[in-house]
Formats: structure tokens, C-alpha cells, sequence
């Protein structure tokens, strides 16, 4: 039975039970609006807002910005100043987003995503930094690494299949994956079209990555999983050790689950008191009853 829902109620729905897809594009579209409220904010104050919100959302392409701003890595995949420029993002990661999750898990979309989006950013660092030193320091934000990282992933692994371009002409997806490619070849170096093409390039590579010996410990994402949940496991509060008189050590789990039982057998017995005297205890019960009444 079809379910219905606010806004509110299906955002927070979504975000919590709705495919990564669909998380990926909440989280962004939240960034923008807090981005919007802020500067409205300091528009009001008569406060420009804007240098702190470009240190705290954006990545300065230079290793400068990396040591001293590294958060910008990941915060900047996330962000966008521009209604058409998340617009277009968005209805790419969308697309691009559900045919990867109908392939993959959501796990490895999200992974995908994350770091396409950095290997997107140190690509932009190493050629502001080796390539074009001269070129003035430029800021970095946006999804589109991020995006073209899935969408490469989905062109090697699947690259004859089709999709309708412009919902009408069918066109495979290594074509599609060769145009975007070109495209930001002929443009790097040129800042005057605003376009981040070395991160474009630094998350196509990573696609390419995440989809080679795909069920193998070497795959990059197997490899990045394996790290991840080795960093979770040593933060990962480690269970109570009880010490016992036999020497030895339990987990909370292990005293828990004692220590309901001879409440069970405690309770049983003193049932058996008071219906048929102390005296029809038998030996065991009565060393039992002894012990437990000792250790309090």
C-alpha cells in the first residue's frame, strides 16, 4: 500500500532507506542551500560570507591548499555555487548513479563517488602544480569528477550498452565516455571556460580503476574497502571484560547471559521454598543458594 509522505518526511526517508543515488544527490542539494542561507545571511549582516564559505567548501588547487585545507577534497565534491551548474550534475548523477547501482552495490557507487572526487582534486593540485605553474592558484568545486568517475566505471565494464541521448537517439556508452573524454582533453589548460578538466580526467581514471579485476583483492575499491574497515574496527569500542575467579576473562555478551541463568535457577528455587519448605532442597540447590547469597 502506497504510503504518503511530505516533503520533509520523504527527504528524511529517502536519505535514510532510498538508494545511494538518491543520497548522493539529498547531500548535494542540501550543501547548495546551505551555501544559499548563509550567504543570504551574511547579505542581511551586510557581512561578505564568502571567503569563509569558499575555505570550508571549496579545494585550492595547489599543495598549499592541500596541506593546509585538505578537508576541501572531500567538501568540494559536494558543492556548488551555480543553480544550473548542480543542475546538470545532479540529472547526470542521477542517470549515471541508478545504472551503476543496478550493476554494483551501493557501497561501492558511494566509494566510486568519494574517490573519483578526490583523485579528481590531487589531479587538478599535481597540474596547477607541475603542468601549469604559472597559471594563477584557482579553486576547485563541484561533482562532475565525481560523476565521471561513475560513469566511466559503467563505460568499461558495460561499454556496448546503449542509452537514449536526449531521450530519443540511442548511443552506446563507450562513444559517450570517448566524447566527454576528448572534450576535456582539448580544453586543459584553458581556465577562461571555467571548467575543471584535470579533475574531470583524475575521476575517469579512477572509473577505469574501480572496474579491473573487479573480484580480486588488488581492485581498488577492494583494496580502499579493506582499509576502511580495518581504521572502523580499531575505533570500534571494544567489549567489557569481566574478571572472574576461574582466571579468565568474558565478554559482556558471555556475563550477561550467566548471570540470567542463575537468576533463572535463583528464582526457581526459592519457588520451590515457598512451596514446599527449605527442607526439600537437595544438596546442590542448597550449595547454590549458599554461593549466590555469598557473592551478593
Amino acid at each position: 500500500m502506497y504510503q504518503r509522505r511530505n516533503l520533509t518526511e520523504e527527504l528524511k526517508h529517502q536519505f535514510r532507506n532510498g538508494t545511494m543515488t538518491n543520497r548522493l544527490i539529498i547531500a548535494n542539494i542540501a550543501v547548495f542551500l546551505l551555501i544559499i542561507i548563509v550567504q543570504a545571511i551574511g547579505k542581511m549582516a551586510e557581512t561578505d560570507l564568502y571567503p569563509i564559505i569558499n575555505v570550508i567548501f571549496s579545494l585550492e588547487a595547489s599543495v598549499n591548499g592541500l596541506i593546509l585545507m585538505p578537508w576541501g577534497l572531500l567538501t568540494s565534491i559536494f558543492t556548488h555555487f551555480d543553480l544550473y551548474h548542480i543542475l546538470f550534475n545532479m540529472i547526470f548523477l542521477y542517470f549515471a548513479g541508478n545504472m551503476f547501482e543496478q550493476s554494483f552495490t551501493a557501497k561501492n557507487l558511494l566509494l566510486v563517488y568519494i574517490f573519483g572526487g578526490i583523485f579528481g582534486g590531487l589531479f587538478e593540485i599535481i597540474s596547477g602544480t607541475l603542468l601549469f605553474p604559472q597559471n594563477e592558484v584557482h579553486h576547485v568545486i563541484g561533482a562532475s569528477g565525481s560523476v565521471m568517475a561513475i560513469f566511466t566505471a559503467l563505460a568499461f565494464y558495460s561499454p556496448n550498452t546503449k542509452v537514449l541521448l536526449f531521450g530519443l537517439l540511442p548511443v552506446r556508452l563507450f562513444i559517450l565516455a570517448l566524447f566527454f573524454l576528448a572534450s576535456d582533453l582539448i580544453g586543459l589548460g584553458d581556465q577562461d571556460d571555467n571548467v575543471a578538466h584535470f579533475a574531470h580526467i583524475g575521476g575517469a581514471f579512477f572509473g577505469f580503476l574501480s572496474v579491473q579485476n573487479l573480484h580480486h583483492s588488488k581492485n581498488i575499491l577492494n583494496r580502499i574497502d579493506k582499509v576502511l574497515m580495518t581504521i572502523k574496527n580499531r575505533f570500534k569500542k571494544k567489549p567489557k571484560m569481566y574478571y572472574t575467579r576461574s582466571d579468565h576473562y568474558k565478554t559482556d555478551e558471555q556475563y550477561n547471559s550467566e548471570k540470567r541463568k542463575k537468576q533463572q535457577k535463583t528464582d526457581s528455587i526459592l519457588d520451590k521454598i515457598s512451596k514446599s519448605g527449605y527442607d526439600s532442597l537437595t544438596k546442590e540447590e542448597k550449595d547454590f543458594l549458599f554461593n549466590q547469597s555469598n557473592n551478593g
